[in-house]
């Protein structure tokens, strides 16, 4: 008897179906094919010993399971549950009326308890889309996809479970991932917390002085700007890219439900339920790897990287000018496109990354220079520890400060300045213009456009075109540095509240580039 089981499998952020073929037919032995990887070919053993655990039997016969399509890699446990449901309706055990009903997925544990699988998110908004009413998952992983919408999303914590609302002999509408006893408890906790930063958000009011730094995280947090602050140790460079998590508005849904896939598929919960609201904080170490950061692996099994985990939120590197070059140089391509094509011989996956880049780095190597005669380091020293820093990178950083120590007699009084919660109105405020002006243009912030929206919404009068002339010359900027300047002046505007860019406003977005000088470092 032949039965098929519709599963899934992620390729990307988006989910494909898979359908588990299983036969059985006269002969000996358990037959698994469909390009299975190791993971998925020892799920034999675990799923007939979780059967044989609930009291169903293996038929001594020959057992087929076919992986369908056949040309398509599979890999991770989650395929261990539509093997057994298809095991137990072809050999007779129980009959399951509901089992072309639903996507199923979950990995089983040698007493038939369900485990948590990667990719719930995008397997339930498959579901929706090729017409299922819905799919079944371990409760942890339905956890993630309680606010799909024209879907059914069961959370099974066992094999049972699972048999209970495929056999439609009894009323299973407990096991609806919104009637569980964890979603209840885990909604009446409040706000999720915040586990996709893994980092403490400090408020803008508990940064002493550094008053204009603060105003280039303003401009940068308003418009999705990349950011580069250059400064001594202690000069406060990595508490302001802390404080900039806490004034950025909290994500759409289209955002969120984008982010939250690349959570979902990468197996990092960012809420415990539902989707991520907040936006991602992501701070690797200066160290990390070319694949650690762009995204990697073998095969068909290509991982996100931190330029896709910081999609619509923050990517802070702190010792910017210690990263291989390699690594720096890897990041051009992301900035600019908003995505990252990672490729390999028979494989290519496309992954999102539109994030802010904010950068902090000592301006020599023993991070005095520009601090009186406290700098010890030769000018060649000097020139060398920023040379990483190619134009190309520098015409991609939107704002660049330079942060200097903050006085004595200020952190000693520690009188702190205008809190968080005001910056991140006049930000969210900023925010809300962007949304409106670019409804229509598939992006979400100034720092996004291209050059026809450049064209439409960064119109420059003749006074504004005559100054951008002479600071052209005058700086000897490049023509991605010159779209840079358009699109700060553009959200400086909008945090102003003016309808059209001023020269004010092209001479402060202009001050924000000094790195394009390298003379000056």
């Amino acid at each position: 008897m032949l039965i098929n089981i519709m599963a899934a499998k992620c390729i990307g952020i988006e989910a494909v179906p898979v359908t588990v073929e299983v036969d059985i037919t006269s002969g000996i032995g358990v037959h698994l094919v469909g390009l299975a990887d190791v993971a998925v070919k020892e799920s034999l053993l675990r799923t007939i010993t979780a059967l044989q655990s609930h009291g169903f039997h293996i038929p001594g016969k020959k057992i087929v399971i076919n992986l369908a399509p056949a040309d398509m890699h599979k890999n991770g446990g989650g395929y261990d549950l539509p093997i057994a449901l298809g095991i137990i309706a072809a050999s007779g055990q129980r009959a399951l009326p509901g089992l072309d009903k639903y996507i199923v997925m979950g990995e089983l544990g040698l007493d038939g308890s369900l485990r948590e699988i990667q990719g719930s998110l995008p397997i339930a908004d498959l579901a929706g889309s090729i017409g299922k009413k819905g799919c079944v998952l371990p409760l942890e992983s339905a956890m993630e996809a309680t606010e799909c919408q024209g879907v059914e999303i069961y959370g099974a914590k066992s094999l049972l479970d699972v048999l209970r609302i495929l056999e439609e002999q009894e009323d299973y509408d407990d096991l609806l991932v919104w009637n569980t006893d964890l979603y209840k408890s885990l909604l009446g906790l409040g706000k999720p917390e915040r586990s996709s930063s893994g980092t403490d958000i400090m408020d803008f009011s508990e940064i002493i002085g550094q008053e204009s730094a603060k105003r280039g995280a303003e401009i940068a947090a308003a418009g999705g700007h990349n950011l580069m602050m250059i400064g001594p140790p202690g000069s406060g460079k990595s508490s302001l890219a802390k404080a900039m998590a806490g004034i950025l508005p909290p994500m759409t849904r289209e955002e969120s439900i984008v982010t939250s896939k690349i959570y979902s598929v990468y197996g990092i919960k960012g809420s415990r339920i539902g989707l991520i609201h907040e936006r991602p904080f992501r701070s690797p170490h200066y160290s990390a790897s070319l694949p650690a950061i762009i995204g990697g692996g073998a095969g068909q099994d290509i991982r996100p990287g931190e330029v896709t985990l910081a999609h619509n939120g923050i990517l802070f590197i702190d010792e910017y000018g210690q990263m291989p070059k390699s690594v720096l140089e890897a990041l051009r391509g992301p900035m600019e496109d908003r995505k990252v094509t990672i490729s390999r011989l028979r494989s290519k996956l496309e992954y999102p990354s539109s994030f802010m880049l904010v950068a902090a780095s000592n301006p020599c190597p023993c991070g005095y220079y520009g601090e009186g005669d406290r700098c010890r380091c030769t000018p060649g020293q000097r020139a060398g520890y920023l040379a990483k820093l190619s134009g190309p990178i520098m015409d991609r950083i939107d704002l660049q400060l330079w942060l200097h120590p903050v006085d004595t007699r200020k952190l000693v009084g520690r009188k702190k300045g205008e809190p968080g919660s005001a910056v991140a109105a006049r930000v969210r405020a900023a925010r809300d213009v962007q949304k409106a002006r670019f409804a229509k243009e598939g992006i979400f912030t100034n720092a996004e456009m291209g050059g026809k929206l450049l064209e439409k919404y960064c119109h420059l009068d003749g006074e504004c075109e005559e100054l951008m002339e002479k600071m052209m010359e005058k700086l000897s900027l490049s023509a991605r540095a010159y779209t840079r300047i358009l699109k700060v002046a553009r959200t400086i505007a909008d945090l102003e509240g003016a309808e059209s860019i001023s020269p004010s406003f092209l001479s402060e977005a202009a001050s924000y580039r000094f790195l394009d000088r390298m003379d000056g470092i």
